[in-house]
């Protein structure tokens, strides 16, 4: 028997924070939220400080895939 597929959580860690130190921390991960208008204009909308999705330009942040383990507990503790 198949188990139900779990939707994948896309995330990313922020490597550079320079003119939004307020809203990002360098190290830290984030949820990304998928946005095709962003990504075709180089940006990443993630969820920020603020505990609001905004963009930001994508190279400040480097995308992961993490293990679906590790996609469940940060599930759990959201």
């Amino acid at each position: 028997m198949r188990s139900p597929q779990t939707k994948t959580l896309p995330f990313a860690v922020c490597v550079g924070n320079a003119g939004y130190t307020a809203s990002l921390e360098v190290r830290k991960l984030y949820q990304v939220v998928e946005d095709l208008d962003a990504q075709a204009n180089d940006l990443i909308r993630v969820i920020d400080e603020s505990g609001e999705d905004y963009v930001y330009p994508n190279g400040l942040f480097q995308r992961l895939t993490l293990p679906i383990e590790v996609q469940r507990a940060l599930r759990l503790a959201s």
